[in-house]
């Protein structure tokens, strides 16, 4: 349960009875916003063009004020696209390959280790971002427990930076893509490892849909930090499990940038208000260390300056 702010003031949306709220958080008291406070209809309006000195005044300003402590957070985006990045953290692609996670399982984990180093440090100077699509059915708060599907037993934690986008991007330069950036917030970007390579037909590839797309498999939150705050560039993404150190790296190791990220993705179709564009996770993933998620596990990922995000994990019931 979130109990301050990582910011000066950040939007949050909240649970009142059976209906949710935009709310305007600072320090440790939260107020819901109305659209004529918000200066917008909505949040993906308001994203569009935010105006954050607006919402600075209104911080400031006496009013139906609540401890944050007292309300239930939930997810503070409602994305029409969600866009995930795929092997962005160098070590972290060292450690799958590794791993084995790959099509070619007939190298030793020496040759692997090297191989994987060396195609990384090419795509770095010359390749691309590697882009594919999420549900944004499944982006939730983490006020919902992380239902484990009992098809498979081997469900992965992946912490990662989240941009929320603000003005509409489509084809911009590297220079103009932070201009498009609204905010930012975390999102752990569940994986089901058995599920990424296809078995029937190899040649098809991965199968992103099946591995990464089901119920609360993107639990996001809890603040949607104001970009003026942020520098994405080098921010500690740590994740624990059960109080365990798990993740702990820097964005500073992004082998594409938001900048670059930004640019790649819009280069197909338009980036929206309020979209997610997910910029990879580091090392430190199941799969690296063997442990996979568990019935009554607790994930605790904290981004600087985004907060921290608890989710718990329970089994699918029949």
């Amino acid at each position: 349960m979130a109990t301050t702010t990582p910011a000066p003031f950040a939007l949050v949306r909240f649970r009142d009875g059976e209906a949710i709220r935009l709310g305007l958080a600072t320090g440790e008291r939260v107020r819901a916003l109305t659209p004529d406070e918000l200066g917008a209809p909505t949040l993906n309006d308001f994203l569009a063009a935010p105006d954050w000195d607006r919402l600075a005044s209104l911080a400031e300003r006496d009013g139906d004020w609540h401890p944050l402590a007292d309300v239930t957070l939930t997810a503070p985006v409602e994305p029409r696209q969600v866009l995930q990045t795929g092997a962005n953290y160098r070590q972290h692609v060292i450690e799958l390959v590794v791993a084995g996670l790959t099509q070619d399982s007939d190298r030793t984990p020496e040759e692997a280790r090297e191989f994987a180093a060396k195609l990384m440090d090419d795509r770095k100077a010359n390749g691309e971002p590697y882009f594919f699509i999420g549900l944004p059915a499944c982006v939730v708060g983490d006020d919902v427990p992380l239902v484990l599907p009992a098809y498979s037993d081997v469900h992965d934690w992946e912490l990662e930076l989240a941009v929320v986008v603000g003005r509409e991007a489509f084809r911009v330069s590297r220079e103009e893509a932070l201009d498009h950036v609204a905010g930012y917030t975390i999102v752990n970007d569940i994986t089901t490892r058995d599920l990424v390579f296809r078995k029937d037909m190899k040649e098809i590839g991965t199968d992103w849909y099946r591995a990464k797309n089901a119920p609360g498999f993107l639990p996001t939150g809890p603040f949607l930090v104001p970009a003026p705050f942020v520098d994405g560039s080098d921010l500690e993404v740590r994740l624990e499990l059960n109080g365990e150190v798990m993740q702990d790296a820097s964005t500073s190791d992004l082998l594409f940038d938001i900048p670059a990220l930004i640019s790649g993705a819009s280069q197909n179709m338009p980036l929206l208000p309020g979209d997610l564009l997910l910029t990879g996770s580091p090392a430190g993933n199941g799969q690296h260390w063997k442990r996979f998620l568990r019935d009554g596990d607790v994930m605790t990922g904290t981004i600087e300056g985004l907060g921290t995000q608890v989710v718990r994990c329970v089994a699918e019931r029949e």
